[in-house]
C-alpha cells in the first residue's frame, strides 16, 4: 500500500538544503514533489517519496545528518492537527498516548509504539514503507521531532535514559549532541527514545477539559476519514513487533482486540494473508539493517522473525536471488552517507 503524510513533514527542508549547498528546488522537481507543498501544510504528500527526497538530499551534500537538521528548527505547531493533541491532555503520558491513536492524521507512514518495564518508559518509532529502503534521514527525523516534543513539555533541563537508532554510528556525532544534549546509542533493535516513566506524569498547564472534548470530537472526525483498514493496521503492527521478537497472529490479534480467525477471515476478505504482510514486512527491513555493515546477520535474523541464520539466508536468497554477501557488493558505495 500507499504510505501518505502532510507537507508540514518538510518544514524547513528549503532552510536545511540551503545550508548544506543545494538547490532545494532542484530536489524536489527530481523527487517530483510540488513546490506548492513549500506553501500549504496540509497537501498530502507519498511518504515514499519524502523518504526519498531526504536520503538524496543528504547524500548529494555528503551530511549524514540531515534528518536531524531538519529536527533541531521544529516547533511544536509543525505537527499541525497533534499539536492540539500536546496541548489539550493533562499529562505528557496522555498526549503521547494519543499521539500513537491519531499519528495517522499527521504522517501515516510512522507507527509509534509505547511500552513501559522496570519504571522505564521506551517510545519505539517505525517509518513504514511499501519498498526496500533505508529511510535514514526520515527516521532521525521522527526521533529528533519527538525529543523537541517532550523536551519542550519537560523543560531544557530534562534528558531521557537513551537516545536509540538502529543504524550504525555516523562518522561525526556533532549535530547529534547538540540536538541531544547527551550521546546516542547506536546499532540498537529499535529506533526511538527511553526516558524514566515518572517523568511523564508531569501535568501540562495548557489542559482545558472543556476544549480537550472538541479536539477528541475534531480528531476522532480525521481519524473516521483516514479509512484505515484491518489491513493497515496489521501491517503497522507488524512492522512494529517483528523486531521486538514478539510478532505472532495471535499478538497481533490481542492489539486489535479480536482474535486470530478474525485476523485471517478479515485479511482474506481483501485479498492477502497474514504470511503476505510478514513477508512484505521483512522485505521492507532487511535493506535497513544489512545496510548497516556493522549489524551481525545472527542479529538481522532474529530481528526479522527468523529462528535460525539459516532460515533467514534460506529467506533472503529466494527473496533476492542472491546472497547477502552479493547484495552488498552490488550496492557498495549506494546510502553510505544515509544508512
Amino acid at each position: 500500500m500507499s504510505y501518505y503524510l502532510r507537507s508540514a513533514s518538510l518544514t524547513n527542508y528549503v532552510e536545511v538544503a540551503r545550508a548544506v549547498g543545494l538547490d532545494p528546488h532542484q530536489f524536489l522537481r527530481a523527487a517530483k514533489i510540488s513546490r506548492d507543498v513549500l506553501l500549504d501544510p496540509d497537501i498530502r504528500i507519498p511518504a515514499k517519496k519524502v523518504g526519498r527526497l531526504l536520503d538524496d538530499s543528504a547524500r548529494a551534500a555528503h551530511v549524514d545528518d540531515f534528518g536531524l537538521r531538519m529536527a533541531e528548527l521544529r516547533q511544536v505547531s509543525n505537527l499541525g492537527p497533534l499539536a492540539f493533541v500536546v496541548r489539550e491532555q493533562p499529562t505528557l503520558r496522555r498526549a503521547l498516548e494519543s499521539m500513537v491513536r491519531y499519528m495517522g492524521v499527521q504522517n501515516e507512514a510512522l507507527a509509534m509504539r509505547m511500552e513501559e518495564s522496570e519504571g522505564l518508559l521506551m517510545i519505539r518509532l517505525h517509518i513504514l514503507n511499501d519498498q526496500p529502503g533505508t529511510l535514514r534521514q526520515a527516521t532521525d527525523l521522527a526521533v529528533g521531532v519527538v525529543y523537541r516534543l517532550l523536551s519542550v513539555c519537560l523543560g531544557a533541563s530534562w534528558r531521557p535514559r537513551s537516545i536509540c537508532f538502529t543504524h550504525a554510528a555516523p562518522a561525526s556525532q556533532a549535530t547529534f549532541q547538540r540536538v541531544f544534549g547527551m550521546p546516542c546509542v547506536f546499532n540498537q533493535d529499535f529506533d526511538g527514545i527511553v526516558c524514566v516513566a515518572a517523568d511523564l506524569e508531569a501535568p501540562l498547564p495548557s489542559y482545558d477539559p472543556v476544549m480537550a472534548h472538541q479536539v477528541k470530537r475534531y480528531l476522532g472526525t480525521l481519524l473516521a476519514q483516514a479509512n484505515t483498514t484491518l489491513p493497515d493496521k496489521v501491517r503497522e503492527l507488524v512492522h512494529v513487533l517483528l523486531p521486538s521478537g514478539m510478532c505472532s497472529v495471535d499478538r497481533v490479534a490481542q492489539h486489535l482486540g479480536v482474535d486470530r480467525r478474525t485476523v485471517h477471515r478479515r485479511l482474506a476478505q481483501e485479498n492477502t494473508s497474514y504470511s503476505d504482510i510478514v513477508n512484505a514486512a521483512r522485505a521492507s527491513l532487511v535493506v535497513r539493517y544489512i545496510d548497516n555493515r556493522e549489524r551481525p546477520l545472527s542479529e538481522v535474523a532474529t530481528l526479522l522473525g527468523f529462528s535460525s541464520l539459516s532460515a533467514f539466508s534460506r529467506w533472503f536468497g529466494g527473496q533476492f536471488g542472491c546472497s547477502v554477501s552479493k547484495w552488498r557488493l552490488q550496492h557498495e558505495g549506494q546510502g553510505r552517507n544515509t544508512a
